[in-house]
């Protein structure tokens, strides 16, 4: 009596194209890791270009006061 070997597939290469498709389930998987991480990044990237601008217009502000309170000086030539 003859048994068929469980992991032969017929005449379609058995092993090796089940190790074919996991390599490829496998590079899917690590390319959609990947993308996640790319993602994530910009999000931050994005949140900190928001917050430096924030900071920046806030510093803006404080160096250059409103001239609301400050004196206007007029000088008159003499001839």
């Amino acid at each position: 009596m003859r048994f068929q070997n469980p992991h032969y597939l017929g005449s379609r290469g058995g092993p090796k194209r089940r190790e074919a498709g996991m390599a490829t389930v496998l590079f899917i998987a690590l390319l959609t890791i990947m993308l996640l991480l790319v993602m994530a990044e910009s999000q931050a990237l994005f949140t900190l270009h928001r917050e430096v601008k924030l900071l920046e217009q806030q510093q803006i502000k404080r160096l250059n006061p409103s001239p609301t309170n400050q004196v206007s000086i007029v000088t008159r030539e003499r001839k």
